[in-house]
């Protein structure tokens, strides 16, 4: 369905460390999808940014021996050049110690409070720095969070603020029954389903500031900062002017959300029983990605198998790397990388793939002498639109890969090169209208790459060029 006004937002990365393959692809997802969005003639707000509050940051800044703000300062950078490096084209990087941000939150904790749904009492929890969540037993092994196997959990043991959640459950069971395209895929929409259906526990959303002070004050109590994954939800709406500009919101809310499986709980539960509290509108719809694993091992530090988008893009260049998220990682599913596959992909999707056939179709049009009407395709076939609406990235690349071997194939069963006169100008012009397709199609995946085609292609005279992806 075309849509008019589209809102679109990643998580925000907690700037804790540098950027990874593993967020560069939920950036990369969702800049398609914005891109793509926009072809269809959306006008479109595309959100990203960074999460920069919590304990985790706050004793990692204290490890370098720097104040939290300029820790934090230095790291937003790193991600906010993902734009250049990924040739991203989002129009709104927000940060978590933004000031307006910061109003924000507190505004929305006085909504919540409001609808009677914060509260203080004492408690004891186990608790992963590395998650900045508590821990209870079922999600344990052997007594260690398994996202972060190498952390001792720590014991909390104070008074804080909680959030009503248990409040909560039947509204959100009805939200998913009434709308079952709620999270996708629709596995994830299942998983959220049977844990809020197991019941659900209120939980802190506040610390101590004498012993957490990096955080955003709570409300009327100088005491206490706001829990990180409650302040730092908010941004969903302060991005878009809540609360003082509701002309904004108005225009741009319901969010659709992109995320990965470790969210899922926070962005399809918490986060929406947050809205309800405030009497705010549910989000649109979010899409739950997987995770890249690198030669079949989590992404580690202590592993030593971080892979750094920046060097990628350094060694292979933008559209290769965007090009192997998009259409060699599920979208869904957890999806692995190596250097043999990614340069596999390289070479016979890129180099021998797009790369070699125009080169070809262009070397023939050059040597005809012919001129080209200048075209412009009509936008996405149905079967790009189709996979694009479900979010399958790698399927909607499959399907313009599948058109370039079918040209390949056309050229050599028309054997343009053995004919002449109008035969070789009707046979090259249908070629030409293909690869005008092609490259109009690739615009939500590979800018760049597009943008040299259309532009190679777009006539009267259609010229050879250096190829697109020199075989490696």
């Amino acid at each position: 369905m075309v849509k008019t006004q589209f809102y679109l937002t990643t998580t925000l990365p907690y700037v804790n460390a540098e950027p990874h393959i593993g967020f560069a692809l939920e950036i990369v997802q969702a800049d398609s999808l914005a891109r793509y969005q926009r072809l269809r003639g959306a006008e479109v707000f595309f959100n990203f940014g960074t999460d920069e509050h919590g304990l985790k940051i706050y004793r990692k800044a204290l490890e370098s021996g720097m104040e939290p703000q300029a820790y934090v300062d230095d790291y937003a950078a790193k991600f906010d050049n993902l734009k250049k490096a990924l040739d991203l084209s989002y129009n709104s990087f927000i940060r978590t110690t933004d000031e307006h941000h910061i109003r924000a939150a507190q505004e929305f904790w006085r909504l919540c409070k409001k609808s009677g749904d914060i509260y203080k009492r004492k408690y004891t929890i186990r608790y992963c720095v590395g998650c900045e969540l508590e821990k209870t037993d079922s999600e344990l092994e052997e007594g260690r969070c398994p996202l972060h196997p190498d952390l001792d959990l720590e014991i909390f043991d104070e008074e804080n603020y909680f959030f009503r959640f248990s409040k909560y459950q039947k509204k959100l069971l009805d939200l998913y029954k009434k709308r079952p395209d709620f999270v996708v895929p629709a596995r994830k929409e299942k998983e959220i389903k049977l844990f809020v259906e197991g019941g659900l526990n209120d939980f802190s959303i506040s610390r101590l500031k004498s012993k957490m002070p990096w955080g955003v004050d709570v409300p009327d109590d100088p005491e206490h900062v706001m829990f990180v994954w409650f302040d730092a939800l908010i941004n969903y709406i302060s991005a878009i002017g809540w609360p003082e500009d509701r002309k904004s919101f108005s225009k741009w809310w319901p969010v659709y959300q992109v995320a990965g499986k470790d969210n899922l709980r926070q962005q399809a539960a918490i986060w929406q029983a947050m809205l309800m509290s405030a009497n705010l509108p549910n989000s649109q719809q979010i899409f739950i990605h997987g995770f890249i694993t690198v030669n079949g091992q989590k992404i580690s530090k202590s592993l030593g198998n971080v892979i750094s988008p920046y060097n990628l893009v350094a060694r292979y260049g933008t559209d290769a790397v965007r090009y192997y998220l998009l259409a060699k990682v599920h979208p869904v599913e957890d999806s692995d990388f190596t250097y043999d596959k990614f340069e596999g992909a390289y070479n016979s999707d890129l180099a021998n793939g797009v790369g070699n056939l125009m080169s070809r179709v262009a070397r023939l049009c050059e040597s005809s002498g012919q001129n080209f009407a200048p075209d412009r395709p009509p936008g996405f076939r149905s079967e790009v639109v189709k996979h694009m609406e479900s979010y399958r990235m790698d399927l909607a690349l499959a399907e313009i890969w599948k058109k370039i071997s079918d040209v390949d194939t056309l050229i050599e069963q028309q054997r343009p090169w053995e004919l002449s006169g109008k035969t070789l100008k009707s046979a090259l012009t249908e070629l030409v209208a293909h690869i005008r397709q092609i490259g109009f199609e690739l615009q939500p995946f590979l800018p760049d790459t597009s943008s040299a085609i259309l532009k190679q292609f777009s006539g009267p005279r259609i010229s050879a060029a250096k190829p697109l992806f020199p075989r490696l």
